[in-house]
């Protein structure tokens, strides 16, 4: 717990410490490190159940398109609120026809929503087809910081329902549903309704991300917005920091986002042969992830 509070102290203070001309560049870093550390909490939430899902970029661009139409009408929280509930409606459609599907199967499903999303964000005139979506900043650009700390308002968020579900009986009811499912349902275990709720409860968290990405990013296609490397972003962060735990997803977007920026700036064309070379070798040799290292050492 400790871990947790002294990286959200630091990611809440980062605005105010000292930087020097890297500055503006290391809080650029840091609210892609929030954005996609909170989604990969949001990930890991559900994988807590056995579920390999894909779908979390469909999520991320649902929030993202939804936020980014709404937001010159509604303002900024109520489009962010929006975004979300629309990725919740998402997870919802898609949980209530494939929940009862079991791992690979599952994945295969979740990946083709996100490209049945995509199409229709490409098709649909009011998205701006393959053209594009300009998005106004939030606030309507009146408070420079106001992307940083919406980004770190998701990544509490997402902390909080992590927590929760680590440390309530809900915890055990997805421990249950992720070793055997037969058994679970013997035990009383709602089976389904696990599955959906953490479904759910990670679509939101991920849809959010989404709205904040898009006023940082201001402009939104639907081959970023419902990208694929976004759903296995959000799949190796947990993977590379420790599963089922809010920690190590929590490590794991520290060091993997900002392993990936400072690639970008040092090596620029090749910087994802060296991020794909390191995933490798951390896969090899740290099946347990980060928390699995430290641990190690501890013991």
């Amino acid at each position: 717990m400790r871990g947790i509070l002294g990286l959200l102290l630091l990611f809440a203070l980062l605005p105010f410490l000292p930087l020097g001309a890297w500055g503006a560049f290391l809080l650029d870093v840091g609210l892609f490190i929030l954005l996609f550390t909170a989604l990969a909490l949001s990930w890991d939430l559900v994988a807590r159940t056995g579920q390999l899902s894909l779908a979390h970029g469909a999520f991320f661009g649902l929030g993202a398109y939804g936020a980014g139409l709404m937001v010159p009408h509604l303002g900024t929280l109520p489009a962010l609120l929006l975004g979300s509930l629309l990725a919740g409606a998402g997870a919802l459609l898609l949980g209530s026809v494939t929940l009862r599907l079991h791992g690979l199967y599952f994945a295969i499903a979740s990946l083709a929503f996100s490209e049945v999303l995509r199409t229709m964000a490409l098709k649909l005139p009011f998205t701006g087809g393959p053209i594009g979506l300009p998005v106004p900043p939030p606030f309507g650009g009146g408070w420079p910081l106001a992307s940083y700390y919406l980004a770190f308002a998701v990544l509490l968020l997402a902390v909080a329902l992590s927590l929760w579900a680590e440390r309530s009986s809900f915890r055990l009811a997805q421990a249950a549903t992720r070793q055997s499912e037969a058994v679970a349902r013997v035990l009383g275990v709602r089976v389904v309704r696990v599955k959906l709720l953490s479904l759910l409860l990670g679509s939101l968290v991920a849809g959010l991300a989404g709205g904040v990405y898009a006023m940082k990013a201001l402009f939104l296609n639907p081959y970023e917005a419902f990208s694929l490397g976004r759903a296995v972003e959000a799949l190796v962060i947990p993977i590379f920091g420790g599963l089922y735990s809010t920690l190590g997803p929590l490590l794991g977007g520290v060091v993997l986002v900002g392993l990936e920026q400072a690639l970008r700036l040092w090596i620029q064309e090749g910087y994802l042969v060296v991020y794909g070379a390191l995933l490798i070798l951390a896969i090899l040799f740290l099946p347990r992830g980060l928390l699995g290292l430290l641990g190690g050492r501890r013991g």
